[in-house]
């Protein structure tokens, strides 16, 4: 490598909190670097790895923290782990965008692009550049109490409003494009991207929606009302919030299950189109249909077809 070559460099994240995560970790930067690439780590699982700067990598391993924009100058994110990986490596690029490639080894792993047996043809992917990268939306949550805000996030899955409490139900009006819907007393509301359908949204009886569809969903949770099912509405949409400030109960508002903040009665939640996209490598241009069959194991023994359905037909013609 001469001096006028850019160096290319990887940021690794993992759960290393899981010795067989560790494991494929330290694979993964011992592969990296042996192709020439740096590795930058968080120094918290670099600690957790054994590894750091070293000579014998030729200063091809680096560490940082999570204030310090850890995404920056890196052409991908490796992401050891399951969802929740992705979805905390989502929350640490965010400011970057830098690309985030999935390598599961939780359970599901539907944001994922390779599982564990996979490792080898993604790191020649990744030294060869032969993936690319899509856009996923998000979205923009504010909170607001009056005047005041009292908290700003995105979302890359959902934005879940939920009761605090077991025994309390919590009061809601929902709201539209700055046009009230309906009121319900239930136990939350979620408000999800096409990502997230198979997420809460799946569990809380939401549609599966295909990530090409540029949509917004909100799905009531145990409402009791009769006009209370799950609704898909434009991208350019506003959905608000209002926990109604006589409610008895108070509400919590998550985010991605990584991020929250409490309700007081009145306030209110906004969600919106995030202004800025994830961006989730792909090593394999494979339907979203395929993704379904695989990750949930759908039965689809007896298909055939159309084209094998023609060649059998053409078949039965000639005999």
């Amino acid at each position: 490598m001469t001096d006028e070559t850019p160096v290319r460099r990887v940021l690794v994240l993992a759960h290393t909190g899981r010795a067989e995560v560790r494991e494929v970790a330290r694979e993964c930067v011992r592969s990296l670097t042996e192709h020439g690439i740096a590795v930058r780590l968080l120094a918290d699982e670099a600690d957790d790895l054994g590894l750091g700067p070293d000579p014998l990598t030729e200063g091809l391993v680096e560490t940082t923290v999570a204030e310090d924009v850890p995404g920056e100058g890196c052409e991908l994110v490796l992401v050891i782990g399951g969802d929740g990986s992705i979805l905390r490596a989502a929350e640490v690029t965010h400011q970057t965008s830098t690309p985030l490639l999935g390598v599961n080894l939780g359970h599901v792993g539907f944001l994922a692009e390779a599982e564990q047996e996979d490792v080898e043809s993604t790191i020649s992917a990744i030294v060869n550049r032969t993936y690319t990268a899509e856009d996923r939306l998000t979205l923009d949550v504010r909170v607001v109490n009056g005047k005041e805000t009292l908290f700003s996030t995105f979302a890359l899955n959902e934005a879940s409003v939920e009761k605090a409490a077991r025994e309390r139900m919590l009061e809601v009006v929902v709201e539209v494009d700055g046009r009230p819907l309906s009121r319900w007393g239930c136990d939350g509301v979620v408000c999800a991207t096409p990502t997230g359908s198979t997420a809460y949204n799946f569990s809380a009886g939401g549609p599966v929606v295909w990530p090409e569809v540029e949509a917004l969903l909100m799905v009531p949770l145990s409402a009791h009302a009769l006009f209370a099912r799950p609704m898909v509405v434009a991208p350019t949409s506003v959905l608000a919030i209002e926990v109604l400030a006589n409610t008895e109960g108070s509400g919590v508002l998550w985010c991605d299950g990584r991020r929250s903040v409490d309700l007081p009665p009145g306030a209110r939640i906004e969600v919106r189109r995030g202004e800025r996209p994830v961006r989730l490598v792909r090593l394999h241009a494979a339907p979203f249909t395929d993704r379904l069959v695989a990750k949930f194991d759908l039965p689809v023994e007896g298909w055939r077809g159309a084209a094998e359905r023609r060649r059998r037909d053409n078949g039965d013609a000639d005999a």
